[in-house]
């Protein structure tokens, strides 16, 4: 597994949560990374990208200014911090990296996928 995801979990509405998805590809500092999640029922959708050097990030708008991603280059681990979390958050989510060095919103951009992590918010 080159990708692997963990940190989810069951909270109430409200709570935080940190999933982390560590990336053992031997070539993958350059890579832009980033966070995907599908709901049952539903399509998989952008969460939250940034480029190969924490420069830039990007957000969905569901997320932003509740969700903030990070990474540590040097131990090759992407964050994904979640506040303030609403049941609508509930999905598996998928850390993902790209093929280029940017922070890519369009999953196609990218060509490695984690296995994912449940996310569960109870209201």
């Amino acid at each position: 597994v080159q990708l692997q995801a963990s940190g989810g979990g069951l909270v109430q509405a409200g709570a935080s949560l940190r999933p982390s998805c560590v990336n053992s590809r031997r070539t993958s500092s350059n890579n832009g990374m980033g966070w995907f999640r599908q709901a049952p029922g539903k399509e998989r959708e952008f969460v939250a990208a940034i480029s190969w050097n924490g420069g830039f990030t990007n957000y969905s708008d569901s997320v932003k200014g509740r969700f903030t991603i990070s990474r540590d280059r040097a131990t090759k681990t992407l964050y994904l911090q979640m506040n303030s979390l609403k049941p609508e958050d509930m999905a598996v989510y998928y850390c993902a990296a790209a093929r280029g060095a940017s922070a890519a919103i369009n999953s196609n951009l990218y060509n490695y996928w984690g296995q994912g992590t449940q996310v569960t918010v109870s209201s």
